[in-house]
């Protein structure tokens, strides 16, 4: 058992098996979106950035770092920090929306998924296998969803409205492709 969790050359070694759960995650947090259960689907979606954190940490302390790892770990990201905020918040704040305006909220949606696919695409393009760098170039996925999980609360305490928390997707998703730099913890 060791031999496969420890092998960098395994799809199954224990860094890729943190990123399964990070998936696993993500795909319940997705299913309990649709039964409209927002606080267990978050609960999953910081299981699976927990998840994350440690896929990472572990893939370089035991060398486990490879091609198969980063691609497998920005589909998990791609999943849990894209497309389940995103679609949280279409499910939450945007579904009693109508007419033009929730048209709108479609295309905001889609452009917060089509720039974080952009930055996960370019962030493989430009990652070398166990390397880590000390800062980020635009916001990472993750925190770009921990900023949606704060708007969505934002909206749900009756804070600010749905129209604002299509300009925070805006802005948030700007942030993930563009030249600010945040720190690698």
């Amino acid at each position: 058992m060791k031999s496969f969790l420890y092998n960098p050359a395994s799809h199954f070694n224990l860094a890729n098996l943190f990123t399964f759960v990070n998936i696993t995650s993500g795909l319940l947090a997705t299913y309990f979106i649709t039964q409209n259960n927002f606080t267990l689907a978050i609960v999953l979606a910081w299981i699976g950035g927990a998840a994350d954190i440690f896929d990472g940490k572990i893939a370089r302390k035991y060398n486990l770092s490879n091609e198969f790892g980063i691609q497998l770990d920005s589909f998990a990201d791609f999943l849990s920090f894209v497309l389940v905020p995103v679609f949280l918040i279409f499910q939450a704040v945007y579904s009693s929306l109508d007419g033009m305006t929730l048209f709108l909220a479609g295309v905001v949606s889609i452009y917060y998924v089509i720039s974080g696919l952009r930055r996960l695409i370019q962030f493989n393009i430009n990652a070398d296998a166990g390397s880590v760098e000390k800062f980020f170039v635009g916001v990472p996925t993750p925190l770009g969803a921990i900023l949606l999980w704060l708007v969505y609360l934002a909206n749900a305490y009756g804070i600010v409205s749905a129209g604002s928390v299509m300009v925070a997707m805006v802005l948030i998703g700007w942030s993930l492709n563009s030249k600010l730099k945040v720190p690698h913890p």
